[in-house]
Order: C-alpha cells, then structure tokens, then sequence
C-alpha cells in the first residue's frame, strides 16, 4: 500500500571519507531521495558507487555527512544520540547478507533478540507471529544450525519484523542463496510490502531489483535516472 506521504527524505546528501593523510574519498556527491510509506525501492551500483554508505545514513548507523535527512518527519541532525538509537530501533529492521544469527540458539530465541534491551509482556508471541508470518513455525525450538541457507534468512525476515517496524532495511539479503531460493526470500519479501512495510534493497542483481516497484542506480556516488515499473 503505497501512500503519498515521505518517510524517508534525503536533501543533498553527502559524505566524505578522510583519511590520516588527508586523502579525500566522495562517497556521496549531493543524493536527494523521497521514499513514501508503502514503497518498495531497490538500489543497485557496483562496488565502490555508494551504496553501503547510503545504506548507513538510511539506517542512523551513520551521522556524519551533510545535507538533510528527514525520517518519519523528523530531521536527524536535531536529535541526541539516544533518541537517534531510539528511532532505529523502533522504525528500522536490518537485514543482512550474512544472515547474523545465533547459530546455537533457536529460531524463536533468535526473532526475541530485539527484545533484550526492551522488553515487554507479549513479546513471545509477537515472535511467534513473526516466526508464522515467514512460514517457520515448524521449527521453532530448531537451532538455526540446522537451518538450510534460505531458511536462516527467514529467521533473519522474522527477527527484523519483532519490533514492528515502518522500514526494513536489506543489504544484498539474496547475496549467499541459489536462484530459486532467492526468488522465494523476494517474494516473502513483496508479501510483507503488500502489508504496508516500507522496503529499501540493496542489490546488485537485475533479477533481484525487479521485485522492486522503483529501481534506483548509483554511479560514482550519484544517482542515474530513476526506472519505476
């Protein structure tokens, strides 16, 4: 359900690497996006375009750039730590390439990990819903080593899902699957947009950005023209 209203704003953003000897790296060379609530937007670019940099100021992993990022109406420049580290864990679920799970720990222990700095009376079965909702309820109480590949990115969908959030983030989360399975993890991945969350994908795969409603190609820190389905 896409709607018209911006959740994710960037103006003019850039970021700038230094290093000791005073090399200058531009990252990002003036990225201004407008992602609305309901959107499912892919980001494609080769090693080196940007991406994982875009991916850090999106996610509040990373502050220090300039121009303006609104999220949720909010401009984060204006906010404490605290309340930036408050922000992300209430709005953003990160999923990753390399699944960052608890192999010696269950699939429901794994989805309850948000939950250990706030807590509350229901979380196990807002786990177990999540857990459900990616289709894993057999193996609940299964330590995620025993787990195939596509079904520990599932675990990772589930646990991102624990807190609710408005966005989830996905940095290449097809990357370590076969073909079909990470058709499959896309098609989990369009079934959750469908219900409302907002879906950034980082990729560089064609096949993988195409489940995307609006396809966006970074070059050299830049964006190139926009292709929407």
């Amino acid at each position: 359900m896409v709607t018209n209203q911006p959740i994710i704003e960037l103006e003019n953003i850039k970021k700038t690497y230094r290093t000791s000897a005073d090399i200058e790296t531009k990252a990002l060379r003036g990225i201004s996006l407008a992602i609305n609530e309901g959107d499912f937007v892919a980001i494609m670019g080769a090693s080196g375009s940007g991406k994982s940099s875009l991916m850090s100021i999106i996610g509040l992993l990373d502050r220090q750039f300039e121009g303006t990022y609104k999220l949720n109406g909010k401009e984060i420049a204006e906010l404490s730590d605290n309340q930036l580290s408050e922000l992300r864990s209430e709005s953003i679920g990160f999923i990753f390439q390399q699944f960052n799970l608890l192999k010696r720990t269950s699939v429901l222990e794994n989805v309850l990990l948000p939950t250990t700095y706030k807590s509350g009376p229901d979380d196990e079965r807002r786990a177990l819903q999540a857990i459900k909702q990616v289709g894993l309820e057999k193996f609940i109480n299964n330590h995620t080593s025993q787990l195939s590949g596509g079904q520990m990115q599932r675990v990772a969908i589930a646990r991102a899902l624990m807190m609710n959030p408005s966005i989830l983030l996905a940095d290449e989360p097809t990357g370590n699957l076969d073909h079909n399975t990470a058709h499959e993890i896309m098609e989990l991945f369009k079934k959750i947009n469908k219900q409302g969350t907002t879906i950034v994908l980082i990729t560089h795969e064609d096949d993988i950005a195409d489940f995307a409603d609006r396809k966006l190609a970074l070059f050299d820190g830049q964006f190139r023209k926009e292709r929407s389905r």
